[in-house]
């Protein structure tokens, strides 16, 4: 079975220093939100974390309060089924559909029966619709 929906991916752009995600994870944890999802990555002298949380409103305000520049964009959350070819499917019919992936990253343990993918479409509400199978 396949889940799938519209949630906000909050995007921290700054200069990389070490202990970075340590605090911003600290600082959410404390609150009681968890991580669904983090991408970090370094560029020269700055760094990006991409956290999907479970409290996006809240994890926002506090990152801000915090003195983080927080943006936030539109993804597309899914749950996968852990089988071979399933994400070759869902590109091809996004593909049909004209609708490119922007970004996507996606984890999946080896035992697991399903994963989790995150994803920016060049029209996340159609792809919505279509993933959804409307």
């Amino acid at each position: 079975m396949v889940s799938v929906r519209l949630c906000t991916e909050l995007l921290i752009e700054t200069e990389d220093r070490v202990g970075l995600l340590a605090e911003a994870s600290r600082l959410l944890g404390d609150m009681g939100i968890s991580l669904l999802s983090v991408v970090v990555r370094r560029h020269d002298e700055t760094a990006s974390l991409r956290l999907v949380t479970t409290s996006q409103t809240h994890a926002a305000e506090a990152l801000r309060a915090a003195g983080f520049c927080v943006e936030e964009r539109d993804v597309l959350l899914m749950e996968i089924p852990h089988h071979p070819g399933f994400l070759s499917r869902m590109g091809e019919a996004l593909a049909r559909k004209g609708i490119a992936i922007n970004e996507l990253y996606a984890t999946v343990p080896d035992d697991a029966s399903s994963g989790l993918v995150v994803l920016r479409c060049s029209d996340n509400r159609n792809a919505l619709l279509l993933l959804r199978g409307r």
